[in-house]
């Protein structure tokens, strides 16, 4: 499963919908570029928040880094999810669960409205 920064915060900080991502992160995956959304939002609160990565790694959660091929196939998904408001961030998540064809596990309620991809999406509350 691909993790968006959402469902990773839920479980980070005990919100509802984090026992499912505790269920699924021993084989889930994150882009880098959200691991970076989920830090700068941590780090308002604890600056520490970075070191938790090697925690996570250890129980299986996979960063994968962001390619030039990715950052094309997020750039096409910029018209069909401009009338959703969606982010930079939120495309990158999207583009890697349609790279991999893997599910992906979100909070964000918007992410309900894409039916226009070919996608699997999960909401974990």
């Amino acid at each position: 499963m691909i993790l968006d920064a959402s469902a990773l915060l839920a479980l980070i900080q005990n919100e509802p919908g984090a026992e499912r991502v505790q269920l699924e992160l021993h084989h889930c995956s994150i882009s880098a570029v959200n691991w970076s959304e989920v830090v700068q939002k941590l780090i308002r609160y604890d600056p520490d928040a970075a070191n938790m990565r090697p925690a996570l790694e250890e129980v299986g959660l996979k960063i994968t880094p962001f390619s030039s091929e990715q950052a094309e196939l997020c750039a096409s998904l910029w018209l069909p999810c401009k009338n959703l408001g969606l982010s930079l961030a939120d495309r990158i998540c999207l583009q890697l669960g349609m790279s991999t064809g893997k599910t992906i596990l979100t909070a964000d309620t918007a992410w309900d409205k894409l039916d226009i991809l070919e996608i699997s999406i999960e909401q974990i509350r």
